[in-house]
């Protein structure tokens, strides 16, 4: 069995980690920085080599892209599923600032809330809730 985490490479993986506690609840668990690496370059030694945080109940690992550019795509989205309406809403409003909202939050044919952004730092979410039951 195995567990499944994302791993975002940021520009900026402190800031980003702290908008995403801010706007899903949760907090920075732990980070280490290139200083903490033998004979750390003087230039990278704040930089995020490896942090975690917990945020919406899911574990999210980021660090900073030192080696080549950040390039955005779209074949990866991040969902998240709330049990309420009101938390979904509550993420994808949180999220959305600053950011492209791709497709509205709504009620959808399949009986669930859903919606898709683009946050401030390019990541692709879908915010969803659980379908209600088709009785």
């Amino acid at each position: 069995m195995a567990k499944h985490a994302p791993y975002i490479f940021s520009e900026d993986a402190r800031s980003q980690a702290e908008f995403y506690t801010k706007a899903l609840g949760g907090e920075i668990q732990s980070i280490m920085t290139y200083g903490n690496l033998p004979n750390a370059n003087e230039a990278n030694k704040d930089r995020i080599m490896h942090l975690s945080l917990m945020a919406a109940g899911v574990n999210i690992l980021m660090c900073d892209s030192l080696y080549e550019p950040i390039r955005h795509g779209n074949a990866i989205h991040l969902c998240l599923e709330f049990s309420t309406e009101a938390e979904a809403r509550e993420a994808f409003d949180k999220l959305a600032e600053g950011g492209n909202i791709k497709h509205p939050l709504g009620m959808e044919f399949w009986g669930a809330m859903f919606g898709q952004i683009e946050d401030k730092f390019g990541v692709l979410w879908m915010i969803t809730t659980e379908p209600k039951s088709q009785s």
